[in-house]
């Protein structure tokens, strides 16, 4: 019997062969003491691509995201951020909780705002407002459907934030794609901000891990919040050598997963029980209406043909390809969406 075609996000990625090999044989030590090894190979590895000088190793993309948070802010700061933003929208009102910060959401198409965005959100200097000291912003944007910001605009926020004295963050999940993607080299895209955040455990196929990237001072005050929150590891080698093996060998291979993206979209888009605009779709993330029946019962009937999809609204459906989809996995699927949203 075939096994489910799993799109239901690139998280769900499971270590390949040569990737477990590298795991087992990882050099460690204690990263809490600062002696893994292979940590510090990861480490170094990410703050060069990066063009930054220092990054830590941590459990989780939202674990990165709140590091950030926390070394920019102190309690009672307010954050500018779009509404539809993983740092918002995901992550369990963590800036509230672990920074003690209110979140100023920010208007956003497909989660790309503007310098005027900035502009009309801040406030003036008042003992009765919150003082907004950091502007932070997804690339690519999940809820925006892996949309990448463009480069320009990208350049007049930071250049809008800068002259009112805010500290920036990236959320860069899945900057991996968003290079491959534009073309765009991830250390210019990384240049504009002062902290960086990347994910190896989504399209990269890690089993685990993200980083957190920048100026050196900021990354040791992070080191001692990752203690406090509850993310230092001992012998952590074991997951960076995962890590380090996914960002030297599957960062190129993401352009398969966006050619798959779009060749989907394409077959959504000629059938009559689902909507979409196939040039909507610019890396891995294909989200598209069911027009014939709630989101539920579509997953639920996709999901008896053999495909794994979530629905992410009413009538809102995301399906991701990613690293342990096959060819023959793939035609399978698109069978599977053309009898069952076909008739």
């Amino acid at each position: 019997m075939n096994h489910p075609v799993d799109l239901r996000s690139d998280t769900v990625t499971q270590p390949t062969p040569a990737m477990r090999r590298a795991i087992a044989q990882a050099e460690v030590g204690d990263d809490v003491f600062g002696d893994d090894p292979t940590v510090l190979r990861l480490e170094a590895r990410v703050a060069g691509i990066l063009g930054k000088e220092a990054a830590l190793f941590v459990p989780s993309g939202t674990m990165a995201n709140q590091l950030a948070v926390r070394v920019h802010t102190q309690p009672g700061d307010e954050i500018l951020v779009e509404a539809q933003a993983h740092l918002y929208y995901y992550e369990a009102g963590a800036p509230a909780a672990l920074s003690g910060v209110m979140c100023r959401c920010l208007p956003g198409q497909r989660g790309v705002f503007t310098a005027a965005d900035i502009e009309a959100a801040l406030r003036p200097a008042d003992v009765h407002f919150p003082p907004t000291r950091l502007v932070c912003v997804e690339n690519t944007h999940n809820r925006g459907g892996g949309k990448v910001w463009p480069l320009e605009r990208l350049r007049e926020v930071v250049a809008c934030a800068r002259r009112h004295g805010l500290a920036l963050h990236l959320d860069g999940a899945r900057l991996w794609n968003a290079s491959v993607a534009s073309g765009v080299p991830e250390r210019d895209y990384a240049a504009l901000f002062d902290t960086v955040s990347v994910c190896f455990s989504k399209g990269l196929g890690a089993p685990v891990g993200s980083a957190l990237a920048g100026p050196r001072d900021l990354i040791e005050r992070a080191r001692r919040f990752r203690k406090m929150f509850g993310g230092g590891m001992r012998q952590a080698g074991i997951l960076a050598a995962g890590a380090l093996f996914a960002l030297e060998h599957h960062r190129e291979r993401l352009a398969e997963d966006h050619a798959r993206a779009r060749r989907l979209a394409e077959v959504l888009s000629e059938l009559p029980g689902a909507a979409i605009d196939p040039a909507s779709v610019e890396t891995n993330l294909v989200y598209f209406r069911v027009t014939r029946q709630p989101a539920g019962e579509a997953v639920a009937a996709l999901e008896t043909g053999g495909v794994r999809l979530l629905a992410s609204g009413p009538d809102t459906l995301r399906a991701v390809p990613n690293l342990n989809v096959s060819t023959a996995d793939f035609a399978r699927a698109l069978e599977v969406f053309r009898r069952v949203l076909g008739s």
